[in-house]
């Protein structure tokens, strides 16, 4: 399972409300590459995939591919808001290791 915190929810929720068309959910893969050997993307999408894992909490869907869905069980993302930037975060137990800009794992 993947978990969107609060802080997490409402920055999707914004993301939707101020995107210029129609928007299904938000998409999270894994894909090869990053300076640690896997990076995260995200993004809005009208619709599921028919591999997709759907997730949903609180009205906001989450659609995860089922290679991602591996990578990822078990992930706690977070939206943080800092000096340095904001941006999402990924607290994720099947990282070995992950590069510091925190878009990327091994």
């Amino acid at each position: 399972m993947i978990n969107l915190t609060d802080s997490a929810l409402n920055a999707v929720r914004t993301a939707i409300g101020s995107a210029g068309g129609p928007v299904g959910g938000l998409r999270i893969q894994v894909e090869a590459g990053g300076c640690a050997g896997y990076k995260y993307q995200m993004g809005l999408v009208v619709d599921a995939e028919p591999d997709d894992t759907v997730i949903e909490r609180e009205g906001v869907k989450v659609f995860v591919d089922n290679k991602s869905h591996e990578y990822l069980a078990g992930t706690t993302i977070d939206f943080v808001v800092a000096l340095e930037g904001s941006g999402f975060t990924f607290d994720n137990p099947n990282a070995n290791n992950s590069c510091s800009c925190g878009k990327s794992f091994g």
